[in-house]
């Protein structure tokens, strides 16, 4: 014992840092590493390394540890008070309410009567039993009509009919200036209850205004609760309230509580613009903030295909506001497995020289490992996409973490293996672990000037990667020059990274928690291998920059590349065997395959405006990258056989597309039916067309149909429209170049009356103009065929369904 110490304590001679010795030390040193009590003779290089197994189990129980106490922060929730205070059981109650009538589309009498009443109902109680109070409340039910033009989904105009909105002002009974806006939306897709997405929102709203209503003392501002009821029509709600209602110039800032998922923690995802003074207001608030820059620049970015009304209130109302979400559970978000009782009663309660060579080239080093870890992860997602087994992870998620993550993390301790054994030498292997603490150091300090210069406020993360890692090192520094990687300093240095490492896995997590079950609902272009294969690598590149300090700190790796090995080779073969299946009709976790089903009729008509062909069919669209591969062996009818072609002479390809994401759905299915029938066809007419003075030719048509309709426009070649009489006047069209207007009205509209104007007409006519209409509710969404076919989905599958149809002309 005494002589392994003393042999420890011995500081390497400096002339050793980066170059060998000659070959005298290493005939002097004795076979059984105990150089007797010479202080002359050298240490034995493997006393200063770690052993692989203790190096394995530090790092692994590290990661793991760090793991868990994420998941144990995500179920951190405030436990509500039934009294004085904000009653979470009251607000279930609400929520039981709201979601007891079923999907709340636009239009639909279960959004614009039933749950109306209920709000309205509750509203009252409020403002009867808080009269005598120091506060007065206003309620009023506004119904607006507007047009606006928007970016998202590649660009195009929306127009509302008589949408509604519940707006309810609490103020002091002196009156108020200034007024906070809270808003939520009640309105849901045609098929999903939508309890998280986002009537426990609404729940938690009127819970807000009855404790703020009862409170003894006067607010010193007034509070607007907007409840809208047309966010899903693409922030439709929100536009009129913001544009329209008269109290909206004095809002002065605005809280939009939305949802992405089911429960869990609420996340501040979005803030601004600018005024800082709303987020020091929610810290100072919230009895547990939970907030993400990164998740703002990421959302704001475009990479998530979704909005809210945020948008709205920002770009529209120029004024600063918060973007609270649930995320947690995205797989059900939108479903028919988003209802009430998924949701917890906490989760609503909760709301220099020579050495700068040596250094340039370990980052080359480092980013190359990246590199070729990257495309050798690509290289393993393209087989299991080629084998047909695309999805695996969507149920069994640590599946692609065996397959993947082993993959990556054993290819980068390869390359830095071979790397250390066959570049730099093996007597360089102690200095060599200084050399990439340095290099993880540099890498980092290089994002974070990056980020920094760009004026992202994400530089936080790296500066975290660095200042924390820096300080552990320097204080670090004498217990590795005397005892090397000792079992003591391996622990002090894993402890030191605790903090930035922790933090950064909470963010891996989030990532995971917003990208697996979007690659559901991400169309059929977008290979979900690639993304998922590309996020699990870069988590581990991420994770394994201040391992690598490690990697050359060990003795060996060959047992934890065997291990690793093992678990990618044995994950692999049951990947290729398709013992993962993707998706899941268990009720308590759920994960099903979104599949959209359109029982429709279309006509077209030529320039004489005479009929040119007419079908009818069940139009099929899978909403993730499988396709129809999993339905298939189950309905034999809907296959490859009948694949739809897009005709590019007609206007989004000749079918009754709701939103305008064809370009994220290019396969889809037509099994040919019986002709649909409404009894509320659509009315659609040329009320006139004339040439203005300035060279144009004004069309101006009428529309009167379901509460859902869709108007595509497409010029013909050497045409172009100039103006309208929508959003702004000027013609936002699509990434095709053609336009989509989406259209949507509440109860009693008038007929929809628009213009526009064309220029430079052509001689094979000037436009094509279609219109689709879409049944959502009532007697007129199903259909015998409809219902036959939806009977044979798997308990796994969620087919959403409903009636439209599809009118082209030519002019």
């Amino acid at each position: 014992m005494e002589s392994d110490t003393a042999v420890r304590r011995i500081k390497p001679p400096g002339t050793q840092r980066y170059a060998a010795q000659d070959g005298e030390g290493a005939q002097d040193r004795c076979e059984d590493n105990g150089c007797g009590g010479d202080p002359k003779r050298k240490p034995e290089v493997r006393l200063l390394l770690l052993r692989e197994g203790l190096a394995a189990a530090l790092l692994s129980g590290f990661v793991l540890l760090l793991w868990g106490v994420v998941h144990l922060s995500l179920q951190q929730l405030v436990i509500g008070k039934p009294s004085g205070e904000f009653n979470a059981e009251r607000a279930r109650q609400h929520l039981e309410q709201i979601t007891s009538v079923g999907p709340r589309p636009v239009g639909s009498r279960e959004n614009e009567v039933l749950t109306v009443g209920y709000l309205l109902e509750q509203i009252e109680n409020v403002r009867a039993r808080t009269a005598a109070g120091p506060h007065r409340l206003t309620v009023d039910v506004q119904r607006p009509t507007g047009s606006f033009s928007i970016d998202f989904l590649g660009g195009f105009t929306s127009f509302y009919d008589r949408v509604t909105n519940v707006a309810v002002k609490l103020e002091p009974k002196g009156g108020a200036q200034h007024f906070v806006l809270a808003n939520c939306h009640f309105d849901t897709v045609a098929n999903s209850p939508g309890a998280s997405d986002d009537a426990v929102s609404c729940a938690v709203m009127l819970e807000v205004l009855h404790a703020l209503a009862n409170q003894s003392a006067a607010l010193h501002h007034g509070v607007v609760f907007l409840f809208n009821g047309a966010e899903e029509n693409i922030l439709q709600a929100s536009h009129g309230f913001i544009t329209q209602h008269p109290w909206a110039k004095q809002i002065r800032a605005f809280i939009n509580l939305e949802a992405a998922g089911v429960g869990g923690k609420e996340v501040v995802f979005q803030t601004g613009p600018e005024n800082p003074w709303l987020v020091k207001a929610y810290v100072h608030a919230a009895k547990h903030p939970f907030a993400s820059v990164v998740g703002q620049e990421v959302f704001q970015s475009g990479v998530i295909p979704s909005d809210t009304d945020f948008r709205i209130y920002r770009d529209f109302g120029n004024i600063p506001g918060i973007d609270l979400a649930f995320i947690e559970n995205g797989f059900i978000y939108h479903t028919k497995y988003d209802t009430a009782n998924r949701i917890l009663t906490d989760s609503i309660q909760r709301a220099g020289g020579r050495y700068v060579r040596k250094l340039a080239c370990g980052a080359g080093v480092a980013v190359l490992g990246w590199l070729v870890t990257l495309l050798s992860v690509l290289i393993v997602a393209l087989l299991v996409t080629l084998l047909g087994r695309s999805m695996f992870w969507y149920t069994h998620f640590y599946a692609a973490v065996c397959l993947y993550g082993a993959a990556a993390a054993g290819k980068l301790i390869l390359i830095h293996t071979l790397a250390r054994n066959l570049y730099y030498g093996v007597s360089l292997i102690y200095h060599l672990g200084d050399l990439y603490f340095d290099v993880s150091l540099l890498l980092w300090g290089c994002g974070l000037l990056w980020l920094t210069q760009r004026g992202l406020c994400s530089a936080y993360v790296p500066m975290l990667m660095v200042a924390f890692p820096l300080v552990t090192r320097l204080l670090l520094t004498k217990e590795f020059k005397h005892r090397g990687a000792s079992l003591q300093y391996s622990g002090l240095y894993l402890l030191g990274l605790a903090l930035p490492y922790v933090h950064f896995m909470f963010l891996i997590w989030v990532v995971f928690e917003i990208f697996t079950p979007i690659m559901g609902r991400s169309g059929t272009e977008i290979p979900p291998e690639v993304v998922m294969a590309s996020l699990v690598t870069l988590a581990i590149v991420f994770l394994s920059s201040y391992f690598l300090h490690f990697i050359y700190l060990t003795r060996s790796t060959k047992w934890i590349l065997a291990a690793l090995g093992s678990v990618f080779v044995v994950t692999f073969l049951l990947v290729s065997a398709g013992l993962f299946f993707p998706y899941s009709g268990n009720p308590n976790s759920p994960r099903p395959k979104r599949i959209f089903l359109q029982h429709t009729t279309r006509t077209f008509h030529n320039l004489q405006g005479q009929v040119e062909s007419r079908d009818s069919g069940i139009w099929v669209n899978s909403f993730d990258f499988t396709a129809v591969q999993h339905i298939t062996p189950v309905i034999p009818e809907i296959n490859d056989s009948i694949r739809t072609r897009c005709r590019e002479d007609r206007p989004f390809c000749g079918y009754p597309w709701f939103l305008p994401v064809k370009f994220l759905s290019r396969k889809n299915w037509y099994l040919p039916a019986a002709e649909v029938s409404p009894g509320a066809p659509v009315e659609f007419s040329l009320l006139s067309k004339e040439e203005t003075r300035w060279g144009t030719v004004k069309m101006t048509f009428s529309v009167k149909g379901p509460s859902h309709m869709s108007l595509y426009l497409m010029p013909h070649r050497g045409a172009s429209l100039s103006t309208w009489s929508l959003g702004d006047g000027t013609p936002q069209y699509d990434l095709n170049g053609e336009y989509f207007v989406f259209y949507s009205h509440g109860l009693d509209a008038p007929t929809w009356t628009f213009w526009f104007e064309i220029q430079v007409p052509s001689e094979e006519g000037m436009i094509s103009v279609a219109i689709s209409t879409h049944y959502f509710f009532g007697e007129d969404r199903r259909t015998a065929q409809l219902e036959e076919i939806l009977h044979k989905f798997p308990a796994w599958a969620f087919p959403s369904s409903w009636v439209s149809t599809y009118d082209m002309y030519r002019y």
